[in-house]
């Protein structure tokens, strides 16, 4: 599907334009296509570096996970604390300090050149996944200008610029980000006819990230071993591959853990082979991924999964034959990665958005062959017998794709930062607060407790809390396991924690009495329960130090909720007030 020029007979004054629906002869001279052109790679990486900047300080924690499972245990390799989850037990050691490292090398640069507060290197650290994921995205646009033209590279490009999947997930520090990172350097390396770079992207992929990943090499090893025949050097990358980056994981892991530690295969020991896997943490139904689809990507999701048979159907029936001699590979091969990684994952039980990450770039490319096609069968029923490049007859439909496409991105990514963008907004305002005399009145050695109970899960990490202040968990209607902090000991991770289990069973021993906390983090929202009571109602007991809007999913327009429209959406949509709370029994007891 790459983008042919126009060839000229040296016989006869005929001309020849490929990438119609067949070789149209014409006796009328030609005039050449100026219209298919893409970006440089130097301008595409300007605007892939606004955009991600962007996403690194506007966008959310959309996970859990990714606070309690990665930037806390960041914070415990850059400052000595943080909470600590079962999986980075020694007795389970499924997660990898290696990936903690590798990402710890930014935040030991800033947080010892700047000296800054751990906020803004928190911040930092986005700014440079950002920067490094425009890099892969780049890289990824290249390969696919080469491998299926300049009218399909732009709008790949303009997917991955724009799209609020990549908007979430281009800067979050979560395994299956890094996994997106690597899918975009395999998949371009391949395009590129960098085999190297392929085999040792998709090995990094599957052994540091997330070891499922090695799903999306699938259709590079069929080509280097079925196609091309290239068996010595798939072996003798694949070799180097585990001396460089495996061997050196399994040695760090195992130094962290205090005993030998494979984490890729325990992973893949726990989620596949262990008797309730990670089923226990929920389920979802089929519509999942599809519903999730449509709101990260719109109408390129839809787009995307018609791709494989939208390109087939096009060179088949249209006889591009010129298409064909000159693809770099099959299009069933080289569009086959999303379709495996769809097949396995939409038919698992747990569903979770970031399982998607690794194939958001290919939704991308994916959705922009179906728009070549799309402008191709037009061409093709309308224009056939115009001597002139399908994209010019098509570029209506090209022009209405973009921006609808753009326009709803945008206000999908609007919707999620005004209306849930609060936690990160109200956590920094802690430093404030102990900056205030007038507000915070107790000693600055004295051991400050900030207290959370059903909004344990957006808590955005230590890196937004001030020095001597530690986060504490109170009861609420959550009946999992909460983390625990790292044990103060040198060799902490090294040490088995108590209380603590794989079964995602409660384990009491996290909470702490609400007579304990000094300030309370809540969400203030109509619904009450003897656990999750509304705090804005004991104003004798609590005051208000801080509030920040957070939209109310359930008093709130579906539809409103989901896309943004300015001037409209506030008629449609309610919020609530994601608050600080101070406790008031101190101030009493200074009246006695």
């Amino acid at each position: 599907m790459s983008e042919p020029k126009t060839v000229k007979s040296r016989k006869a004054p005929k001309t020849v334009t490929e990438n119609t629906s067949s070789a149209i002869v014409s006796e009328k001279p030609v005039v050449r296509n100026t219209q298919c052109w893409s970006p440089e790679p130097s301008t595409a990486i300007k605007l892939l570096w606004s955009a991600r900047f962007c996403a690194a300080l506007l966008s959310n924690i959309t996970d859990c996970d990714e606070t309690f499972n990665y930037w806390e245990p960041l914070h415990y390799v850059l400052f000595g604390k943080g909470f600590q989850t079962w999986e980075y037990s020694p007795t389970y050691a499924i997660r990898s300090y290696a990936y903690i490292l590798l990402h710890s090398l930014p935040g030991h640069l800033h947080s010892l050149l700047l000296q800054a507060n751990r906020v803004l290197v928190f911040y930092f650290i986005r700014c440079v996944l950002g920067m490094i994921c425009a890099l892969c995205e780049v890289y990824f646009y290249r390969g696919v200008c080469k491998a299926f033209g300049a009218n399909i590279g732009r709008f790949a490009l303009l997917f991955l610029l724009l799209s609020t999947g990549m908007f979430i997930s281009s800067t979050a520090f979560i395994p299956s980000s890094f996994s997106m990172y690597m899918t975009m350097i395999s998949i371009g390396g391949w395009f590129l006819g960098n085999i190297p770079v392929a085999i040792l992207a998709t090995a990094l992929s599957t052994f540091v990230s997330w070891p499922f990943a090695c799903i999306i090499g699938i259709p590079i090893a069929v080509d280097l071993l079925l196609r091309k025949k290239q068996v010595f050097d798939f072996i003798k990358w694949s070799i180097i591959a585990v001396c460089l980056i495996l061997v050196p994981q399994v040695v760090i892991d195992s130094y962290y853990y205090g005993k030998l530690v494979i984490a890729p295969l325990n992973i893949v020991l726990y989620n596949v082979f262990s008797e309730h896997g990670p089923d226990i943490y929920g389920i979802e139904s089929w519509t999942f991924y599809f519903i999730n689809g449509f709101l990260n990507f719109n109408i390129v999701f839809p787009l995307a999964l018609v791709a494989l048979p939208l390109t087939i159907l096009v060179q088949s029936f249209l006889n591009s034959k010129m298409d064909m001699t000159r693809q770099l590979l099959p299009p069933w091969l080289s569009l086959l990665s999303m379709y495996i990684w769809i097949l396995v994952f939409f038919t698992r039980p747990h569903k979770e958005e970031r399982f998607l990450f690794p194939i958001y770039p290919l939704f991308c490319l994916n959705a922009a062959c179906s728009v070549a096609a799309i402008q191709k069968i037009y061409h093709w029923i309308f224009s056939r017998y115009k001597p002139q490049h399908y994209t010019i007859s098509s570029n209506w439909i090209a022009i209405s794709i973009a921006v609808i496409f753009s326009l709803t991105s945008l206000s999908r990514s609007a919707a999620l930062f005004y209306g849930y963008h609060a936690p990160l907004d109200i956590y920094p305002s802690l430093h404030r607060t102990a900056d205030n005399p007038k507000v915070h009145t107790l000693h600055a050695n004295k051991q400050v407790n900030v207290c959370i109970g059903k909004e344990w899960y957006r808590f955005p990490s230590n890196f937004f809390m001030p020095e001597n202040w530690e986060l504490q968990f109170i009861e609420s209607d959550f009946k999992g396991q909460l983390p625990k902090p790292y044990s103060r000991q040198e060799d902490a991770t090294q040490i088995i924690p108590t209380h603590m289990n794989d079964m995602n069973s409660e384990e009491p021993t996290r909470y702490i009495e609400l007579s304990k906390c000094h300030y309370l983090i809540d969400l203030d929202v109509p619904i009450s329960t003897p656990h999750e009571p509304k705090f804005s109602e004991f104003p004798d007991q609590w005051e208000v130090i801080e509030r920040q809007p957070f939209l109310d999913k359930e008093r709130s327009d579906k539809l409103f909720r989901a896309f943004f429209i300015p001037y409209v959406s506030h008629n449609y949509v309610s919020y609530a007030n994601y608050t600080i709370y101070k406790t008031t029994r101190r101030n009493k007891r200074k009246t006695f």
